[in-house]
C-alpha cells in the first residue's frame, strides 16, 4: 500500500492541553493504521525541537508566545521558522491545518499553494467573544489572516453547522465547506463501576452528595464566573450538590479567591490539572456535567465525553453545543445566565438518573466515535490526493 505522508499543522499540540490538540492526536492515532503517514507541525512550547507523543513525529518551529499568558494562546512564529515551514511542507503530500486565524495556519497555506500541495482547513470555533479589546482584535486578525487561509483551502471541514455558518461569514466558498462533527474515545469514556465512592473519598465528598462536574480551561470565555454565581444559587436550594472543575488557567487563583469569599470551600472545589489517564475517573464520579460556555464553542469534546461516561449535560446554548444535545438527556441555557443554569443543575439533581445514564451511553455509541471521524476525514482526503 503506497502511504501518503501528511503533515498536519496546529498552533499547538500534546503536551499542552487543549481541544484542537486532542482533536489532532486522535484523528493522526487513526491514520497511521490507514494509509497515512501523519507527521505535527506545531510550535515550541517547552519541548525539544523535535519530539514524539506516543508515535506521532513532532516538528517544532520557534515562536513569540506573550499571549499565552493572558489567556489567548496565539503563537507568532519566528522570522527564523520560515525554513521550518518550508522544508516541513514541501517534504509532504497532503497539508492539514486547524484554525483559520493561526500564523502557522497562514504560513502552511500559503506554502502549501506555492508548491502545488493539497490543503485541508479545519476550523474548530466560531467567534469568541472578550467583551474587550481583544474582539476588535479577533475581528481584525480574521480579516488579514483568517480570510486569507480560509481562500487558499482546497476542502474546509468545520465541526458543527455553527462553525459552518462562521466560516460562511467570512467569505469561505460553500462548495468547499463540509460539517464533520468531532468523535469520542468510546473505549477510555465510558461508565466505570465502582469508582464513584473510591473518587468521592478521594475528594473527600459524601456518598449522598449530588456531584457536578466541569472540564475547563480557567479563562474568562469558558465562563467559570457564571458557573460559580449558579452553584451560590443551586446549594441554596440542594445543599447536597458539590462542583468539581477540572483545569487550570490564568484566572485559576482568582477563582479559588471568589471561592473562598463565598464560603463555599465545601461546595465547590477546584482540582487543578488532572491527567489524561485520570479524566475518565472525574467524569464517573459525577451525577451531572455542567458546561458554562460564553462563546466560541465548535463542538465541546467535554460534552462529548461526558455523555459517552452517561451523564446527562447541562450546557449553555452557544456555538455547535445544541447540535449533539437531546432533551432527554440534558437542558441548554441562555449564556451569562447564572439563574438559569442553576435552576437546571436543580432540576436534574432531583431526578433518577440511572435509566437516563444506560440510554445516553447507548446513544452515544450509535453516532459518534473517533473510528467514524476519521473514516470520513479518510474520504475527504481521497478527494484531494
Amino acid at each position: 500500500m503506497v502511504q501518503t505522508s501528511l503533515c498536519v499543522v496546529t498552533h499547538t499540540f500534546l503536551p499542552h492541553v487543549g481541544g484542537i490538540e486532542r482533536v489532532v492526536y486522535e484523528q493522526c492515532k487513526r491514520l497511521m493504521q490507514k494509509q497515512y503517514e501523519p507527521m505535527v507541525l506545531t510550535h515550541r512550547n517547552y519541548t525539544d525541537s523535535n519530539y514524539v507523543f506516543d508515535g506521532i513525529r513532532v516538528q517544532c518551529y520557534d515562536s513569540m508566545n506573550i499571549g499565552f499568558r493572558l489567556g489567548i494562546p496565539y503563537a507568532i512564529p519566528h522570522v527564523s521558522s520560515l525554513k521550518t515551514f518550508l522544508k516541513t511542507i514541501k517534504s509532504n503530500d497532503l497539508i492539514h491545518v486547524h484554525g483559520h486565524p493561526y500564523l502557522s495556519s497562514f504560513l502552511a497555506a500559503k506554502i502549501a499553494k506555492r508548491y502545488s500541495k493539497p490543503l485541508v482547513l479545519t476550523q474548530h470555533n466560531t467567534f469568541i467573544e472578550y467583551n474587550n479589546i481583544w474582539d476588535t482584535a479577533e475581528k481584525l486578525n480574521d480579516l488579514a489572516i483568517g480570510k486569507q487561509v480560509l481562500e487558499e483551502a482546497d476542502k474546509i471541514i468545520v465541526v458543527s453547522n455553527a462553525t459552518k455558518n462562521y466560516v460562511l461569514s467570512l467569505g469561505a466558498d460553500p462548495e468547499k465547506v463540509e460539517v464533520l462533527h468531532n468523535g469520542v474515545d468510546l473505549n477510555r469514556f465510558k461508565p466505570l463501576s465502582g469508582v464513584k465512592d473510591e473518587m468521592s473519598k478521594k475528594l473527600g465528598i459524601s456518598e449522598d452528595a449530588s456531584v457536578v462536574l466541569t472540564v475547563r480551561r480557567l479563562v474568562y470565555k469558558n465562563g467559570i464566573d457564571t458557573l460559580l454565581e449558579s452553584a451560590e444559587l443551586a446549594v441554596k436550594k440542594n445543599p447536597k450538590l458539590v462542583f468539581v472543575v477540572v483545569g487550570k488557567g490564568p484566572d485559576f487563583e482568582e477563582v479559588k479567591e471568589r471561592i473562598a469569599h463565598l464560603g463555599m470551600q465545601r461546595n465547590f472545589r477546584l482540582t487543578g490539572f488532572v491527567s489524561d489517564e485520570d479524566l475518565p475517573l472525574y467524569y464517573n464520579v459525577a451525577d451531572l456535567f455542567a458546561l458554562p460556555s460564553k462563546s466560541g464553542e465548535g463542538l465541546p469534546l467535554v460534552a462529548l465525553e461526558a455523555m459517552a461516561c452517561g451523564l446527562p449535560v447541562i450546557a449553555t446554548n452557544v456555538g455547535g453545543t445544541s447540535e449533539v444535545m437531546s432533551k432527554d438527556y440534558g437542558k441548554l441555557v441562555p449564556p451569562n445566565s447564572p439563574d438559569s443554569l442553576a435552576e437546571a443543575i436543580v432540576e436534574f439533581s432531583r431526578k433518577d438518573l440511572a435509566a437516563l445514564k444506560k440510554e445516553l451511553r447507548i446513544m452515544m455509541e450509535q453516532k459518534y466515535s473517533w473510528d467514524k471521524n476519521v473514516e470520513k476525514l479518510g474520504e475527504i482526503y481521497e478527494e484531494l490526493i
